[in-house]
């Protein structure tokens, strides 16, 4: 009995196990109080689960919204500007209008003496001092103190959430935690009382960037290692059944109704960032490495002054959404096209709730049209041309940008418009093929069902080769292992060559001694950069140590597969790049193991639709996902 639960930017996904089938619900997302949509969808699956499991985009909107607290920052004297100030490179190198965006804490909430603290209308401190990566007690000592005068305040120390060197990146990591703790503890808090007094489960877990499930109080807690909290789920799904059907390289695209997310996964496992930029700030915690743009099916069409056509990355959202939902959206968004192309039919029921209005579509496209002189078929098919450049370019960057040739990879398409658009994206990009799985418009809440329990912990070291390592691999490993003791223990150390800025992360066991780490790193610094100096020395400047459990349930389950009911049930005409043509209708429940479908056709589902274009071949797999060649 597991519940997962996927809040995405215009709907909330859920995925339930019931101990022998598989039920699934897609509702708009109640962006005032994501809760609600939560608490609500879950009502109408179960009465009571073992296992509610969240991915939640509550620290992502907060910090996206500024609407985080009122955040005090504590540091060393003559660091109080390190948020500010940051690194030398631009945001935007060719863009000499493009800004930083404005620090989190105002420069008069900023100290570096506990005389100077004046906490009247504080809700949370940051402790940020320069050396504490060697040792809390400092900060601890500010903490405790800081407590003592306001009891109320949410604390985070940096050498409690990122105990890593580099200044900036780590003060900038431990004030994004500070300032997200109390509007995602208040989310959660709220959530899990919903939950308890309900009766629909005891305690909740929490999705965190990094792959893994966290306790909904220590996500509270570490608000940081949560910003992307709901695409991880997407992505574990999709290296669970890349591995089940045989498919070693695989390229995750999440399409939702704000945004689309892509994810390189080489040989079952998704590549790890151990830093990235949110909405401008650097975050040094553990996260898949998963790319963003503002593509979706609620993504506004719009024409630049210069009179071109564009898409996104504004978003109509989950409200008002696109004009097809009916509920007073007045601007064309990708949704809108696919229901004008024929795609998405006429009087469709998305989820089973929000009935499509296709003369709304059609009305608000041809607004769009009329000054660039375009039909409304040839609006719509701009419309998708241009978004789907816009995609493209995300998938160029996990792939082309670091290394990867995507031409042998498949493309694992989901959320509720990955299946409309994967095909024409793998073969712009000669990808090996496209694999659509089934509940593909909820995968990513199957993906929290397929996650284990995670700890990720680090710690900064500065050792030179030939120094030994192993002493403090012991120590984090013995403390990762002692919060989730019945996990897999996975170490590993980042690695560069002596004075270079940049690290690789490697695997290391103890015992491996330097030799062994210098021929890995040797060879995935060459992967990485192109070159690699075997003869130069190298250091180790990070250790890190993570521990997974066991999912809640595993590929066998989530993608096992049998029809029911019918498969085909007639056909409609849509709009194609040659023009009109008539395309074969599939009720995807109906579908059977080995069933071949030629293209056009539409694949529909409760929670999403697939296209197979002209000269496309689609195969129903064993785990009933489709896999499209051409």
């Amino acid at each position: 009995m597991i519940l997962g639960v996927d809040v995405g930017g215009t709907f909330t996904d859920l995925f339930f196990w019931d101990g022998s089938e598989i039920h699934t619900a897609k509702l708009p997302t109640t962006t005032a109080d994501q809760s609600e949509a939560v608490l609500d969808g879950a009502a109408e699956l179960a009465d009571h689960v073992e296992s509610f499991l969240h991915g939640t985009t509550a620290a992502t909107n907060a910090l996206l919204e500024r609407t985080g607290a009122r955040t005090l920052l504590v540091t060393s004297p003559g660091f109080e500007d390190v948020i500010e100030i940051g690194r030398q490179d631009r945001p935007s190198l060719y863009d000499p209008f493009a800004d930083r965006p404005e620090p989190l804490v105002a420069r008069d909430d900023r100290v570096s003496n506990l005389e100077d603290i004046d906490l009247a209308g504080v809700e949370a401190v940051a402790v940020s001092l320069l050396r504490s990566y060697e040792g809390p007690s400092e900060e601890r000592d500010i903490g405790r103190e800081v407590a003592r005068l306001a009891p109320h305040v949410a604390i985070s120390l940096s050498s409690d959430v990122v105990a890593e060197f580099r200044e900036f990146e780590r003060t900038s990591t431990t004030v994004l935690n500070a300032y997200l703790t109390p509007v995602v503890a208040d989310y959660l808090t709220r959530l899990e009382d919903g939950v308890r007094s309900s009766g629909l489960a005891d305690a909740i877990a929490v999705m965190r960037s990094s792959g893994g499930l966290i306790s909904g109080p220590d996500a509270a807690a570490l608000p940081a290692s949560i910003l992307l909290s709901g695409p991880a789920g997407g992505v574990v799904a999709a290296a669970a059944i890349g591995s089940a059907l045989g498919r070693d390289h695989i390229i995750a695209f999440d399409m939702g109704g704000t945004s689309t997310d892509a994810c390189r996964i080489q040989n079952g496992r998704p590549e790890i960032f151990y830093e990235r930029a949110v909405a401008g700030y650097p975050c040094r915690m553990p996260s898949t490495a998963i790319h963003t743009v503002g593509a979706g099916g609620g993504s506004v069409g719009w024409i630049d002054p210069g009179g071109s056509l564009r898409v996104g990355p504004r978003s109509a959202g989950a409200e008002p959404g696109p004009a097809c939902y009916g509920r007073g959206g007045n601007e064309a968004a990708v949704t809108d096209a696919n229901v004008v192309l024929g795609r998405i039919a006429p009087n469709a029921s998305l989820g089973g709730r929000l009935t499509i209005d296709r003369a709304l579509s059609e009305a608000v496209l041809i607004d769009l049209g009329n000054p660039l002189g375009l039909t409304v078929d040839e609006t719509a098919l701009g419309v998708v041309r241009v978004v789907e450049e816009v995609m493209a370019g995300a998938i160029r960057t996990v792939s082309i940008e670091q290394g990867a040739d995507p031409r042998d990879a498949w493309l694992v398409a989901f959320g509720g418009a990955g299946g409309l658009h994967a095909t024409a994206l793998a073969r712009s990009l000669d990808m090996a093929g496209v694999i659509i799985p089934p509940h593909g418009g909820v995968f990513s809440a199957a993906g929290l069902l397929l996650s284990p329990p995670r700890v990720d912990l680090a710690h900064s070291v500065l050792l030179r080769e030939g120094e030994d390592l192993d002493p403090g691999i012991e120590r984090l490993g013995s403390e990762a292992s002692s919060r989730l003791s019945t996990g897999t223990l996975e170490t590993l150390v980042d690695v560069r060559y002596l004075g270079q800025s940049h690290e690789v992360t490697v695997p290391y066991v103890v015992g491996d001694g330097w030799d062994v780490l210098a021929d890995r790193f040797h060879v995935l610094h060459r992967e990485r950069n192109g070159f690699a100096r075997t003869s130069d020395p190298i250091e180790v400047v990070t250790i890190r140590a993570t521990v997974t459990g066991t999912p809640a349930i595993g590929p066998e389950t989530a993608f096992s597969w049998s029809p029911d009911g019918e498969a085909q049930f007639g056909t409609r005409m849509v709009v194609t790049n040659a023009g009109p043509a008539e395309a074969n209708v599939w009720r995807r429940e109906g579908l059977a193991v080995g069933a071949e479908i030629a293209g056009p056709a539409v694949i529909e589902e409760r929670e999403a639709t697939s296209w197979i274009g002209p000269g496309e071949h689609a195969v129903v797999t064993h785990t009933g996902a489709l896999e499209v060649t051409w």
